[in-house]
């Protein structure tokens, strides 16, 4: 029991088992999103489609933003008053109508767009709803000491994935054509998603007596703190690397280069530092993470400012500042923020939590992309880059006053650590 008499739940298994499980998730949904939005416009473009109509591709992010709207109905359905959860068949779910969408595709072909697209946006709705229910699981399965690696998981899986779904699925285009492809794909999200299927469910001692809801979590402060952490973190850390990619075109580097970024260097740099900042969130805490980040994603940026101004810097030093600030600071740091959503969600209703949270990031990080392209139109490469360092080093503070340690939850059910009092959440 609580320390306020709520029954807790029984393990859903060991730790690793569970970070493994939702990892296998995590690089599934990457996937999804590397043939959504990088590998599918290349190939389109190579088909010879139009920029503007290529461009609409992006239609599919919907799903992904506006989530946290039937977030609260999967974490009703997800959380049945007794028993154990289903996670797993909505998972299971969200993974076959994504399979088979995958092997539409693949008998649709590429040139047939209007209805191509139409099967993306159903892929992308049933991987965001899977993602709800798997968030959830992440925060109820896995205690707090635990949250750096389940985050690893995350931002490891989705630098794994995507390398995937935007690096090997145009090398199987460019070999055996489309549908091969994307037959392929469609085999590694089920194999992907089996670990988790398979893998017991956390079953509670009582009853559940909680009503999930957006209210709820709006009415807490410290979600509303969390709101507020998420959009500074995406304002601090992505909305100058929104114009990294022109940036390093003008400079003269070739898409070669670029892909190297994008591809086996972001995902071997970016799993590193997913890894490396998942155990110091462990050491130390996410908070110290998080500014540690801000402070290095403000150098770098400066770095980049500094190249864009004087028109200097060498190949080589353009590719590490790249690097650095889009690979390994930002996943050295989004594992600590992703490790703090965790700990701000509700156990009770973690799904709705965690999904507003990460909508807030999305948003933000959208808005602020179509910021910067101003900014880098008007003023110049140099003045975008040094006003994100800015803002990065502005972001210290108050994120390490947002970050603060959340007090426990009354009426939250929580998993007990073997050997610790039972007064605070595991």
């Amino acid at each position: 029991m609580t320390a306020t008499g709520v029954p807790l739940s029984r393990s859903s298994g060991s730790p690793l088992a569970v970070i493994l499980a939702i990892g296998g998730l995590y690089v599934g949904q990457s996937i999804i999103g590397g043939v959504t939005f990088s590998a599918l416009p290349t190939v389109l473009r190579d088909r010879g489609f139009p920029l503007d109509q290529i461009g609409l591709t992006y239609i599919a992010v919907l799903p992904w933003v506006l989530k946290f709207l039937w977030a609260p109905a999967v974490e009703r359905f997800r959380l049945p008053p007794a028993g154990s959860s289903r996670s797993r068949s909505i998972v299971l779910t969200g993974g076959l109508i994504s399979g088979i969408c995958f092997l539409l595709a693949a008998f649709i072909g590429p040139t047939s767009f209007v209805p191509l697209m139409a099967l993306f946006v159903v892929v992308a709705f049933a991987a965001s709803t899977a993602d709800i229910a798997c968030d959830g699981h992440a925060v109820e399965s896995l205690s707090i000491r635990y949250h750096g690696w389940g985050n690893a998981a995350q931002v490891g899986g989705a630098y794994l994935g995507s390398a995937i779904g935007s690096g090997l699925f145009l090398v199987l285009v460019a070999q055996f054509d489309w549908p091969l492809a994307m037959i392929a794909m469609a085999t590694l999200l089920v194999l992907l998603g089996l670990p988790f299927v398979l893998s017991p469910a956390p079953i509670p001692n009582g009853g559940r007596s909680h009503h999930p809801s957006l209210r709820d979590a709006l009415n807490r402060a410290e979600m509303r703190k969390g709101l507020g952490l998420a959009a500074l973190y995406a304002v601090s850390q992505k909305w100058g690397l929104a114009m990294l990619g022109p940036f390093l075109i003008d400079s003269g580097l070739d898409l070669g280069a670029l892909g190297m970024i994008n591809g086996a260097g972001g995902m071997i740099i970016g799993f590193g530092c997913a890894v490396l900042g998942g155990g110091l969130v462990r050491l130390w805490g996410s908070r110290s993470v998080m500014i540690i980040a801000l402070v290095l994603q403000a150098i770098a940026l400066s770095g980049l400012a500094a190249v864009a101004v004087t028109g200097g810097g060498s190949r080589g030093l353009l590719l590490c500042l790249a690097l650095a600030s889009s690979s390994a600071i930002m996943a050295f740091g989004f594992v600590a923020l992703y490790a703090q959503f965790m700990a701000l969600a509700d156990p009770r209703q973690a799904g709705i939590d965690f999904t507003l949270l990460q909508c807030m990031d999305a948003l933000v990080s959208m808005a602020g992309g179509m910021g910067a392209g101003w900014i880098a139109q008007h003023y110049g490469y140099g003045a975008c880059f040094g006003l994100s360092a800015f803002l990065a080093l502005l972001a210290t503070l108050p994120v390490s006053l947002l970050s603060a340690r959340p007090k426990r939850l009354e009426g939250a059910t929580t998993r007990h650590q073997p050997g610790r009092p039972l007064t605070q959440r595991s």
